[in-house]
């Protein structure tokens, strides 16, 4: 049963869950917070519902607990509710014609973003304090950015997705929201399990100015707010300027197998609109693998959109499967070397604000396509991402994101803390114009 109106549609189900007794609460670093959960994780007692309901009729309860779940709880954080979720994580619009579609609280005649729609909302609506989501293609940066909060994509792997139901494997981590950017790094101590040290600097901030170059008006004044808020920071010597299409199509040779399908979307940067294709030819065939038998034996009811994806998945050959893995080894290793230990790479979190309700296929097709071309830089090289709100632009939230290195999510957790309140007075500078 999805939510009510009160809760802007975010949950499936209201439970609490308390944290477990301990001989020290003051020490607990969550203590007092409140968490929502994606219906993607296991949770003991209860149907993890991906998001459809044949897929709650065909499963049984849960009979242990994920354990990341489990580890904020220990933390000293109490969960509230299990949230909407686009069906099998299969989207990152947000709609879901089965349980309804949250409320985006920023802009509530606008799509809220998926999968982890439910997520983003209810810490958007103030109704929990951080949520659980998964990203698997962009289900947490995406609703991060479209509800105007935080949202963390950690290193692939580095987080136990054990009683997470997969979506794709090799793509999926868990990842979380906040409004506040102390609770985001909190909850990244305790998933991450990392020592609490200073932050350090940066050694440089890349702009790839041909990213924000064809972008919306809100991703131009993103990119100035935050230029300024690093030359105040750090000093403007840190800040530099790359090609990263160009980049990409010279250090990652294996893309030319996926270059000619991209011709259609010239106008933007071919070798990630290259790299989105690979990432997606191989997202579909892990799908498959997963649920491909359960998807043709039960025929699920599946919403608009949704059901042409999953079948798509499920009729896909595993055509350039070797040269997706190459792409991804390759762009690892460029991106490494690009960024080294303490880099930073700037992008658009996505390429506009959040289409509205309703909006026709054919556009959210081409909005997906742009997205997934900056989303696939941090899936396909398995880098930790954070998208972070920057206030609004003519009434509609505004973002942008910062990655570093696979494996420097504590580094990358604590730079957007320390940066955070000059972020804020630059936002405040720059006044939120409207067109």
């Amino acid at each position: 049963m999805a939510g009510t109106e009160s809760d802007f549609g975010a949950f499936m189900e209201k439970i609490t869950v308390l944290p477990p007794p301990t001989s020290s609460p003051q020490q607990l670093p969550l203590k007092g917070l409140t968490f929502s959960v994606k219906d993607i994780y296991d949770l003991e007692g209860y149907v993890t519902g991906f998001g459809n309901p044949d897929w709650a009729r065909t499963h049984v309860a849960a009979t242990t607990t994920a354990p990341v779940v489990l580890a904020v709880l220990r933390g000293g954080a109490t969960c509230v509710g299990k949230t909407v979720m686009d069906e099998m994580a299969y989207s990152i619009n947000g709609e879901n014609s089965h349980y309804g579609t949250p409320t985006n609280p920023c802009a509530p005649d606008r799509i809220p973003g998926g999968s982890s729609s439910g997520s983003a909302v209810s810490v958007s609506a103030k109704l929990v304090d951080f949520s659980l989501g998964t990203d698997t293609g962009g289900s947490v940066r995406v609703p991060a950015a479209f509800c105007g909060i935080f949202g963390f994509r950690p290193s692939h792997a580095v987080v136990s997705t054990t009683g997470v139901t997969p979506m794709a494997q090799s793509f999926d981590t868990v990842g979380w929201f906040a409004r506040d950017p102390a609770i985001l790094n909190g909850v990244g101590q305790v998933l991450l399990q990392l020592p609490k040290v200073e932050p350090v600097n940066p050694s440089h901030i890349i702009i790839p100015d041909d990213c924000f170059q064809v972008l919306s008006m809100s991703s131009t004044r993103a990119i100035q707010i935050l230029i300024e808020s690093v030359k105040k920071s750090f000093g403007s010597q840190v800040v530099k300027h790359e090609n990263l299409g160009n980049y990409v199509s010279a250090k990652v040779p294996s893309l030319k197998h996926f270059m000619e399908k991209s011709n259609q979307h010239s106008e933007y940067v071919p070798s990630l609109i290259a790299l989105s294709s690979a990432m997606r030819s191989l997202q579909r065939h892990e799908f498959k693998v997963n649920h491909g038998e359960w998807v043709t034996t039960i025929k699920p009811n599946l919403g608009p959109g949704i059901s042409e994806r999953v079948w798509e998945a499920i009729r896909s050959t595993d055509e350039h499967l070797e040269s997706c893995h190459a792409v991804r080894t390759e762009l690892r290793a460029a991106l490494t070397t690009l960024l080294e230990d303490y880099g930073v790479l700037v992008i658009p979190t996505v390429p506009g604000p959040p289409p509205k309700l309703k909006t026709a296929g054919g556009s959210l097709e081409t909005f997906r396509v742009r997205a997934f071309s900056l989303l696939s830089i941090a899936g396909m090289s398995g880098f930790c991402q954070v998208s972070i709100p920057l206030g609004k632009c003519d009434n509609l939230p505004m973002s942008i994101s910062l990655l570093a290195k696979h494996g420097a999510d504590g580094f990358l957790l604590n730079l957007v803390e320390t940066i955070y309140d000059t972020l804020k007075e630059q936002v405040k500078l720059a006044g939120e114009p409207t067109s």
